[in-house]
């Protein structure tokens, strides 16, 4: 997906992605992950998700990236703060509180802006992404991950063809050839949720499920 095709999403408001609550598949497996309470997490494509107020509210600090500066902006104006803004090589960081969203490039951040971060949370990243894209962001931004980082990796799965994405469906086999190299994984949870989701349903998909996977980056030689 080209970065035109999120900018106008945002810019119209055709974001059924957003929810209107902290996702309770977050909820449930995050403690499993075993996190100190100050630990840093990185959550890519962030948008305005309220699942970083979640994170926050546990005492994480959130660095998450964004394209949309609407979505940014959106998130900080709903919680009353401000924030100091800067920019860097990775992008324009905004600062307030716990959060630090950065508007820029997810594939383009480097190893320094990543190496302070103990966890990943992908709700909605991989599976935003085409698979071309999803290889990309792999060996990008999941393998600059620091050694020893954990991370809550949340998927969907359908039948590809009966609907076009985003969001895509990753299976369990792409997961693995996606990161196996870098990562330790553990399937967690499948769970069947076609009848929770109408707009898949109304698009003609059959079956719809959701899984849920931890993480930890191997140390690398």
């Amino acid at each position: 997906m080209h970065p035109e095709f999120w900018h106008d999403r945002w810019a119209t408001d055709r974001i059924g992605f957003h929810l209107d609550r902290p996702l309770p598949l977050l909820v449930a497996h995050w403690p499993a992950l075993g996190l100190a309470p100050d630990a840093r997490v990185f959550v890519p494509l962030c948008g305005k998700s309220l699942d970083m107020a979640w994170l926050a509210g546990q005492g994480h600090r959130v660095l998450g990236v964004e394209l949309s500066p609407l979505a940014v902006r959106a998130f900080f104006d709903a919680r009353g703060l401000v924030p100091e803004i800067h920019e860097t090589a990775a992008g324009l960081h905004h600062v307030a509180g716990p959060y630090e969203l950065i508007v820029g490039d997810t594939f383009a951040l480097d190893a320094a802006v990543l190496a302070d971060c103990a966890a990943i949370y992908d709700r909605a990243a991989l599976i935003a992404l085409p698979p071309a894209l999803r290889a990309t962001y792999a060996a990008t931004a999941w393998r600059r991950l620091p050694a020893g980082c954990r991370g809550l990796l949340i998927t969907l799965e359908y039948p590809q063809h009966q609907k076009a994405g985003p969001p895509f469906s990753v299976d369990a086999d792409e997961v693995h050839a996606l990161l196996d190299a870098d990562w330790r994984i553990e399937a967690r949870e499948r769970r069947d949720i076609l009848a929770n989701e109408p707009r898949f349903a109304a698009e003609g998909v059959t079956a719809l499920s959701t899984a849920v996977y931890l993480t930890e980056r191997i140390q690398t030689p």
